[in-house]
């Protein structure tokens, strides 16, 4: 008879990691990281919850537990689990979201998401390990650190007066009303772990039963860096750890009845009065088949160069297409640099960015001889020749010379010379349709009184394209 075995939850290889047969973690040897990964996953089991739960793993320690973890995965930015957690449990109705964070991660870069979102009291499970130190990148002072306790920044010991003190997460999330369960716990012994399994449980129980904000702080222990051996580092949790992280459960709403669904659902009429849509557009599905089109647009601040790339993307959403957008710009308001990357496909976006566009609209000679070079070879560049001086110097592309401010000047817009570019590309590429824009821009323009200068703009630039461009 089998009475201990890996639980399902954890993958028997972790392939992902180092191919099949790979058994070994990355953590380092005497880490607890593994024991707190093996009692999370128990607990799934036990629940029945595996096909459910979502596994938010930010940068640090845990940034490859989808390595180990069977479930889905998402790998979340420094600090950011909490957002995205709170994205993925509003976008699935029944799915049990886990942040699964270290101090460095929780307490320091992320110090402003994880308060909010315990404020909002999100249906999320946290647990958060706690090693008094930055683990993963050299084990530096960490927000956790205790006074006197020494590390890579604080090589004399970290001091009241110089670092400030340590930050006690339960505590401080303890004076907010909306969390539902606060409890630390230990990894230090046997006695502690199976009292660790117990909070975890019910933080996850609460998860299934729509209870709210759950968190669960776990004193780990972190041998390699804190230069002990495991047996050691286990006793010092105790001696040093654990008198300023006190033990214990600080809040246990359990019995309070289930808030339901975080946000209450919207229908399409509200959604629209919401975003004051007033009128909806039919459009037909682009006919032209695109693996990946990528397209870059750059000039300069207040040239409408990011609204520009949000009237491409619209469009390409309003023909169905899959599609991102990326901005770039410097602090400046007005005279500063601004480019934006726009990828439109009828496949799935691995990535937005935009580094080899196939077009590229330059609407001034800065951004021309910026971005040139990055051009795909056989792309297309389209040169507001109304700013741009010269011609360009490859032969392995295709040039277009329009001079998008005058034409936007004299259709009464010149800051709608980024739609000139934009009706430009449409027609030059083929990739959206000229009728599309038009019906997206009252859509997009939230000054409502600029919507007909912005149609005039783009009958204009149709008309030049038409008349001195098509076929050329």
């Amino acid at each position: 008879m089998v009475k201990h075995t890996k639980p399902k939850t954890l993958y028997d290889d972790f392939v992902r990691k180092n191919g099949p047969g790979e058994k070994n973690t990355h953590y380092c040897p005497g880490c607890w990281h593994g024991n707190a990964h093996k009692l999370i996953a128990e607990v799934i089991d036990e629940l029945g919850i595996q096909d459910r739960t979502v596994f938010c793993s930010p940068v640090g320690c845990s940034v490859f537990a989808y390595y180990y973890f069977d479930v889905g995965n998402i790998q979340c930015a420094h600090g950011r689990a909490p957002a995205v957690g709170t994205g993925a449990v509003r976008a699935l109705k029944d799915g049990i979201v886990i942040c699964y964070q270290g101090d460095g991660d929780l307490a320091g870069i992320g110090m402003g998401a994880i308060m909010h979102a315990a404020n909002r009291g999100e249906h999320l499970a946290i647990f958060f390990v706690n090693n008094a130190i930055y683990g993963m990148t050299g084990g530096q002072m960490a927000p956790t650190t205790i006074v006197g306790q020494k590390t890579l920044t604080t090589p004399e010991g970290r001091s009241a007066g110089n670092e400030g003190f340590p930050l006690t997460m339960c505590e401080i999330i303890d004076n907010l009303q909306a969390p539902v369960f606060i409890e630390r716990v230990s990894l230090a012994d046997a006695p502690r772990i199976f009292k660790a399994r117990r909070a975890i449980k019910q933080a996850l129980t609460n998860q299934v039963e729509k209870k709210g904000f759950s968190f669960v702080e776990i004193l780990s222990p972190c041998p390699i860096n804190w230069k002990m051996q495991p047996p050691e580092a286990r006793k010092w949790i105790i001696s040093n750890l654990e008198p300023l992280y006190p033990v214990k459960n600080f809040r246990n709403l359990a019995e309070a009845p289930a808030k339901g669904d975080v946000l209450k659902p919207v229908s399409g009429e509200e959604m629209k009065k919401m975003f004051n849509v007033e009128k909806s557009i039919s459009v037909k599905s682009g006919t032209q088949s695109i693996s990946e089109q990528r397209v870059k647009i750059a000039g300069f601040g207040g040239q409408g160069v990011l609204s520009g790339g949000i009237l491409l993307a619209n469009c390409a959403i309003a023909e169905k297409r899959t599609t991102s957008w990326l901005p770039s710009y410097g602090p400046e308001m007005r005279g500063g640099t601004a480019n934006a990357g726009v990828i439109i496909s009828d496949t799935q976006i691995g990535s937005p960015l935009v580094d080899t566009p196939d077009f590229f609209i330059a609407m001034n000679g800065p951004s021309l001889d910026s971005f040139e070079q990055s051009v795909a070879a056989g792309g297309t560049v389209l040169v507001n020749s109304s700013l741009a001086g010269r011609k360009i110097a490859r032969t392995d592309i295709k040039a277009i010379y329009a001079p998008l401010t005058e034409i936007a000047q004299d259709a009464g817009l010149v800051a709608a010379s980024t739609v000139a570019g934009i009706t430009m590309y449409a027609l030059a590429s083929g990739v959206v349709d000229v009728d599309t824009i038009k019906q997206v821009i009252p859509l997009s323009i939230k000054r409502k009184s600029l919507v007909e200068e912005n149609l005039r703009v783009v009958d204009a630039a149709a008309r030049y394209y038409r008349e001195n461009l098509a076929g050329k």
